[in-house]
């Protein structure tokens, strides 16, 4: 049995390949194949999805020319072209470098800080490289599919 590993995030994998955090499921190895790319001012963001139907959702729109926006102290935002469908989505959880969807507005948000749960936030995947740079972000944003840049 391979032994747990920690991302530079600090997140455990473990050795089923499921992303842990505080002893909770974040998402499994078996999704690795949806990453998107967030270009800005020079700098990459590199976000893994999960496999619910809303990150689906999300990756079949790229590639995306969008505008962010911030929102509160922890958080960049920006609005997808169609809105996503959260039909069996888990709720968002796990604090900064989230990728969520928020259903009652339709926006898709970045987070860099902690946040509190909401029954409209719901969880599309997480941040493998760049989050440093979260809070940063501004002006147009290019997202892609990893695989096209």
């Amino acid at each position: 049995m391979a032994a747990d590993t920690v991302t530079p995030d600090g997140y455990t994998v473990n050795a089923d390949g499921a992303w842990m955090e505080n002893g909770q499921v974040m998402m499994r190895e078996a999704e690795e194949e949806m990453r998107i790319v967030i270009e800005n001012n020079g700098r990459e963001l590199v976000f893994r999805l999960n496999d619910s139907q809303a990150a689906k959702d999300l990756y079949a729109q790229l590639p995306l020319q969008v505008s962010v926006e911030n929102f509160s102290n922890n958080e960049k935002m920006f609005y997808p072209n169609e809105r996503l469908n959260v039909t069996g989505a888990d709720r968002a959880s796990g604090g900064a470098g989230v990728l969520a969807y928020y259903e009652l507005w339709g926006d898709v948000v970045m987070f860099y800080g902690s946040f509190h749960a909401n029954s409209d936030l719901y969880q599309l995947g997480r941040i493998e490289e760049g989050s440093q740079w979260i809070s940063s972000l501004n002006g147009e944003l290019r997202i892609s599919r990893d695989e096209d840049r």
